[in-house]
């Protein structure tokens, strides 16, 4: 078998013209790592099931990029699923899907690591399988095939997908994909089950063939077994002890065309200690680990000079919680303001927001300001564990306006557990006062953009046990939230998600191993880029399900009793379950649980002592 794309020069001389965004596909980007396969043992492409654009914005993917190309014998490359006018012509003309550095087919390498952020990807994992002319599901897929891995915060619960799979890597996967290479190269050649077998003994990896699930007449899970004597009962997920020390790229690939995060993304700190009980990343990145101001700087002189980017964007679940923001942001801004680099924050507190943080900020150029209230009232952010106030909440707002913004980013949610009408219209009365205080100190060229989405209730968090809203409850809360804002309507501007896709990913989010069946109706029938508006149709998803005999408001709207066994009971996050419980019986009292700081003030998850 020839390692290259049949006709290749032909292929990107002509046929790529066809196409829209043909650099896309080219490669060859600045600061790319191409290793001579010749010289590698051992070949590993880091796929994405989304376009070009989404995948080259997430920055996991660059991380592991470079510390495999890092390893000795090792080369990692890079694929993403094409738009659908190049995978419909890829398919007329047999063109097998491709890694972007040497242009190697898929399906000729040791390892396809497909990494899994959103549920609403599922269907672009069968149509990156399908392109690279690889089976579907594991069973059917002999040694001739590269062995199958998934990793990403998808795989929190991974058996809606778990037929797809040969193995998946649950937690972080800096350290744990060394030595899955390590074992795959040291086992090259040998079968295919040898080798997950040994790839089982390695914490965080779960071989979903390896355990047997079984349901009882009601269709809730039984019971879930081993099939391996070397598979572990639960699968531990896997964690960076030190943030600190932890490998981090000094060089990014810099794209030829515009990507949704179109700048340097730098880490800051990794989890989080807020606790909100409908944060599924919240949980599942336990405990808040920091990288320090020194290494921040250090590792931004490196990326400016080798990218040429002119932003720079702290990245962490909630930055301004960073036990020295106000010194690495004021450090950065004096590094880099006679450069006209920018420093944005992505991701900021309302009740850490500080002036000083603001000033900061808008040394070079204001960059939009996103804060996220969650709810309308006092009363169901302490159901939520939000720990905000409509005081906090006001205060912030104005410091923003004072300090020289004109616009801001406000992110709800409704459908919420416990929810009123009150808290609906306390969205409205929320965003209107902060408006007209917004107006009094910045006049009339203020304005609000107000993104409402529907509450999804997910895997590991204190609300999994959760119903999730039906979809006409979603549509009556939408338009009471919507009658809110009769005033100022030019100077509000208000979008929130389709509520047939919240129900999808809350299926696919809570679901069980009989999905597997349904995501593959849903592809057969056409479905692909579910998270795009203009390919989504929830028409063939409930096909989909008709056809393989389940009801999706099974999975979504459906309550569960805290004594049924979960699809992903044999999948450890860290945190206990006892104490997810606990934090949902907290909820109904409405009682706030302190920040969680890691060795200081425990508030006995788990994870720490796991």
């Amino acid at each position: 078998m020839v390692e290259k794309i049949p006709d290749q020069d032909n292929f990107f001389k002509n046929e790529l013209l066809k196409i829209t965004k043909p650099a896309r596909y080219i490669g060859e980007e600045w600061n790319i790592l191409i290793k001579n396969p010749s010289e590698t043992t051992c070949s590993v492409v880091l796929g994405f099931p989304d376009i070009y654009e989404i995948g080259m914005s997430h920055l996991g993917l660059k991380i592991l990029y470079q510390i495999l190309n890092d390893l000795s014998g090792v080369r990692a490359e890079r694929a993403f699923v094409p738009w659908p006018d190049l995978g419909k012509l890829m398919k007329e003309k047999d063109i097998p899907l491709f890694s972007l550095e040497n242009k190697t087919p898929i399906r000729f390498f040791d390892i396809v690591g497909l990494s899994l952020q959103t549920e609403m990807n599922y269907t672009n994992i069968l149509y990156f399988l399908d392109l690279a002319q690889i089976p579907f599901r594991s069973s059917e897929r002999g040694d001739d095939f590269p062995i199958i891995i998934g990793g990403g915060a998808s795989t929190c619960n991974p058996e809606p997908i778990s037929d797809f799979f040969d193995a998946f890597l649950i937690g972080e996967g800096e350290e744990a994909l060394v030595e899955i290479v390590q074992i795959v190269s040291a086992m090259k050649g040998q079968r295919k089950g040898d080798i997950l077998s040994e790839l089982a003994k390695v914490v965080g990896v779960y071989v979903p063939s390896f355990y047997q699930v079984d349901y009882s007449e009601n269709g809730v899970v039984s019971n879930i077994q081993t099939m391996d004597k070397r598979a572990f009962p639960q699968i531990q997920r896997r964690w960076l002890e030190d943030l600190d020390r932890a490998s981090y790229p000094e060089t990014i690939p810099v794209p030829y065309i515009s990507i949704v995060h179109d700048r340097i993304p730098l880490e800051i700190s990794r989890g989080c200690t807020r606790g909100c009980r409908f944060c599924q990343a919240g949980m599942i990145y336990r405990p808040q680990r920091e990288r320090s101001p020194e290494n921040i700087l250090r590792l931004a002189k490196k990326l400016v000079a080798s990218t040429g980017y002119e932003e720079i964007s702290l990245l962490s679940l909630s930055s301004t919680d960073h036990s020295r923001i106000e010194e690495i942001i004021s450090g950065l801004s004096r590094l880099f303001e006679a450069k006209n680099v920018n420093i944005s924050l992505p991701s900021i507190r309302m009740d850490t927001f500080s002036v000083q943080i603001a000033q900061n900020l808008k040394r070079v150029r204001k960059s939009g300001l996103t804060f996220a209230p969650e709810a309308g009232t006092d009363r169901l952010r302490r159901i939520i564990n939000k720990g905000l106030t409509d005081q906090e909440i006001f205060s912030t707002l104005e410091k923003v306006f004072e300090g020289g913004w004109d616009d801001v980013k406000l992110y709800f949610m409704f459908g919420l557990p416990e929810e009123k009408e009150s808290d609906l219209v306390g969205i409205s009365q929320l965003v209107n006062e902060g408006l007209q205080m917004g107006k009094k100190i910045r006049g009339k060229k203020v304005s609000i953009h107000l993104s409402v989405s529907a509450f999804v209730p997910k895997p590991h968090t204190p609300f999994q046990w959760i119903g999730q809203n039906s979809l006409e409850e979603f549509e009556e809360k939408i338009q009471r939230i919507k009658a809110g804002f009769f005033r100022d309507r030019r100077m509000i501007r208000m979008n929130w998600s389709d509520f047939r896709e919240s129900a999808l990913e809350a299926v696919l989010a809570r679901g069980d191993r009989r999905l597997s069946t349904v995501i593959e109706k849903a592809y057969q029938l056409g479905q692909i880029m579910d998270g795009w508006r203009e390919f989504f149709s929830f028409e063939r998803w409930k096909q989909a399900f008709e056809e393989a005999g389940l009801d999706y408001r099974f999975y979504s709207e459906r309550w569960r009793d805290p004594k049924e066994i979960l699809p992903w009971d044999h999948i450890s996050s860290g945190v206990k379950k006892e104490y997810l419980l606990k934090e949902w019986e907290k909820s109904h009292r409405q009682e706030v649980t302190p920040r969680c700081v890691h060795f200081q003030e425990c508030m006995g998850c788990g994870v720490c002592s796991s």
